[in-house]
């Protein structure tokens, strides 16, 4: 009988002289992780336990955690040290950053105190993607995984599939041929756009505060992607209101300004925007169906408010690329428009 990540862990840390003999190990509860979190007792203070799962993509992503983590703290990057790794019992025991949540803050400031943090997370945006020669040049597991079409495509059929089938139990024929061809079509041009290190899923419930800082999390994912993707989900991840045109206008171009004080090449803002606007549709629809698939297959309704706005955001996103009919069309309807 295979043992549980709560087992696993007592296990290991009976051997471990940094923790108290008989101290307790506290479960934490991350969103939408198939890896389980504990805060420990480690050497007169607290850490955080990640437990894998036991199988193939659990080691897989053990070891892009210990590559990622290595690359970006030697880019400066805010992310926890690792204090003790086990390959073994798949655990990696690294710094805590306590439990103030980026997302949590956002909701309790105030508009002028909002703006400030969410532009700090993008100056972090424009830090990642400088660390990408440094990625390519100690060859990390990130700068060998790409958003190609292959991951594009499959992150958008992953939306069809648990949005129309899992959440709403329709027949495939809901997502016509049509459709799908213009979704490919999106992923085809995105994947020739992908040229930078991409945290891979920044948003502000992976971003954390401590000591006044934002740091970064859940960070092991992360690959080469559009210069856009870590701040369509920054921007756009988990909204209930679709924000407007002109904020987006002004987010983007404090990412291109924030790049340029780094050296990195430059893009004009009209570039920039148009690819934007296409990594809205993937991004959205992907985020979409991981909505579907954590409330139809593991109960987090919470997370279906979500859905209807980035509908919304996906529809103006299309009519603004234009050349999209099917996909307006679709969403459309599942608008009720």
């Amino acid at each position: 009988m295979e043992s549980t990540p709560t087992d696993r862990l007592k296990g290991l840390l009976k051997g471990l002289p940094n923790v108290p003999f008989g101290s307790e190990i506290r479960a934490l509860t991350p969103d939408a992780s198939t890896r389980e979190y504990f805060r420990i007792d480690w050497d007169g203070s607290t850490a955080i336990a990640c437990v894998y799962p036991q199988d193939e993509p659990g080691a897989g992503q053990f070891a892009a955690c210990l590559d990622v983590t290595g690359l970006f703290l030697s880019n400066s990057l805010p992310v926890a040290r690792v204090l003790y790794s086990n390959d073994t019992d798949g655990v990696i025991i690294h710094e805590d950053f306590g439990d103030t949540i980026l997302r949590d803050v956002l909701q309790a400031s105030d508009d002028a105190a909002r703006e400030v943090w969410i532009d700090r997370a993008i100056a972090l945006i424009a830090q990642i993607q400088a660390a990408t020669s440094s990625a390519y040049a100690r060859n990390s597991i990130a700068s060998r995984l790409s958003f190609d079409f292959e991951k594009l495509s499959w992150e958008l059929d992953f939306f069809r599939q648990h949005y129309f089938t899992t959440l709403k139990g329709r027949a495939p024929e809901s997502a016509p041929a049509e459709f799908v061809a213009e979704m490919n079509a999106v992923a085809r041009e995105l994947a020739g756009m992908a040229s930078v290190l991409t945290h891979r899923d920044f948003h502000a419930a992976n971003l954390m505060l401590s000591e006044g800082e934002l740091k970064i999390i859940d960070h092991q994912d992360a690959r080469i992607g559009p210069t856009s993707y870590d701040l369509v989900s920054l921007l756009l991840d988990r909204v209930t209101e679709a924000p407007s045109a002109n904020w987006l206008a002004g987010k983007r171009k404090l990412l291109l300004d924030k790049r340029a004080e780094l050296g990195l090449p430059p893009i004009s803002e009209d570039d920039f925007a148009s690819e934007f606007r296409l990594q809205t549709i993937q991004r959205c629809l992907k985020a979409i169906g991981t909505f579907s698939f954590q409330s139809a297959n593991r109960g987090k309704k919470h997370f279906e408010q979500y859905i209807g706005p980035m509908f919304d955001i996906v529809l103006r996103a299309a009519k603004n690329v234009g050349g999209l009919p099917a996909i307006e069309s679709v969403i459309s309807r599942e608008l009720g428009r």
